[in-house]
């Protein structure tokens, strides 16, 4: 993924966000889904907007759970990362996959 943002010309902290965007969401997928398999995409909106996606094959229905870890926890965090770095995120029904189709989006900073 990070070759096709250079490509894009993206500047490097807009690559080094969408790169840890992605990393959060694909391990919230593997953690928190019964899902074998994830698909994750990334392109360019427009000229000033990029969106990462990852799509699961959770058909439950379930919303995204937040927890609030405690001080010593290892994980739990991925939610607030996201949240602290996208300019917009949120989760919606897959058409790809059935699942959800958890998406951010960033500035490219043009």
């Amino acid at each position: 993924m990070g070759a096709q943002l250079a490509k894009w010309r993206l500047p490097e902290d807009v690559r080094d966000d969408a790169v840890l965007l992605i990393s959060e969401l694909a391990t919230n997928g593997v953690c928190h889904t019964p899902s074998a398999r994830l698909l994750c995409g990334v392109g360019l909106v427009t000229d000033r907007s990029l969106r990462v996606e990852v799509h699961d094959h959770d058909y439950t229905g379930s919303d995204l759970a937040r927890c609030e870890p405690c001080v010593d926890d290892e994980s739990g965090r991925g939610l607030f990362i996201v949240q602290a770095i996208a300019d917009t995120w949120g989760v919606d029904r897959s058409a790809l996959t059935g699942g959800k189709a958890v998406w951010a989006t960033l500035s490219t900073g043009y």
